[in-house]
């Protein structure tokens, strides 16, 4: 179960493909029409689910992207629809707008309060770059009771560049990694490692636990520019 719920978050967080090349287009989505698909599988190989994305609007440097999450049997479980803004040469991410309400349906009668600080991600990747820290919190409350969640993504680094083959076929990618702290009741501490090619955008994604053992990935399984 841990495995699922770390898979499907780390689905909101995946840095999206992207189909060409511009200041806003490197490592992102912008192509209206433009749809992928990229599954996730536990840390046998066993697939788990999937998540399709589309970008279904292009306005003002503002991309809108409808995702559909399904599970293992192709089962719809959750869908969503948010937006990705063009800053200059950084991609901006709106922790809200990642965090699809579909997966508090429990929550869906009390009120919620999200904040936190976007995800960036620069055009102009380079070998030893750091990227800024990011995070959210939630606070749930529950007929006066106030439940807190936080998930703080830090020590974002790009690595190396290496070439990565998938089922939607073999690209030179960035390596990049980060930390994710996951707190709610308790402290969970999580290493992603993941590559992004230009004109692409994520290639792979893989998950690891506090103690290096990998618990599951996410890989480019089609790509698609209409």
């Amino acid at each position: 179960m841990k495995t699922k719920i770390i898979i499907l978050i780390s689905a909101f967080f995946i840095v999206f493909s992207s189909f060409s090349q511009s200041g806003c287009e490197a490592y992102y989505p912008f192509k209206e029409g433009a749809k992928f698909e990229i599954t996730n599988y536990n840390k046998k190989g066993k697939k788990e689910g999937v998540v399709k994305y589309e970008i279904t609007e292009i306005d003002n440097n503002v991309a809108t992207i409808k995702t559909l999450i399904l599970d293992e049997k192709g089962k719809e479980i959750a869908d969503a629809e948010y937006e990705v803004a063009c800053n200059g040469n950084t991609i901006s991410i709106d922790f809200k707008s990642l965090m699809n309400q579909d997966m508090f349906k429990q929550y869906k009668d009390m009120e919620m309060d999200i904040t936190g600080t976007n995800i960036e991600l620069p055009n102009d990747l380079q070998i030893g770059q750091s990227l800024k820290d990011a995070n959210m919190n939630m606070e749930i409350n529950m007929s006066g009771i106030k439940m807190k969640m936080s998930i703080d993504m830090i020590n974002r680094k790009v690595n190396n560049k290496e070439s990565i083959t998938t089922p939607a076929g073999t690209f030179d990618c960035f390596a990049l990694s980060y930390n994710t702290e996951m707190k709610m009741g308790m402290k969970m501490t999580f290493e992603f490692k993941e590559w992004i090619a230009e004109g692409v955008g994520m290639v792979r994604n893989e998950s690891y636990n506090k103690n290096g053992k990998l618990m599951g990935y996410s890989e480019l399984t089609s790509i698609s520019n209409n």
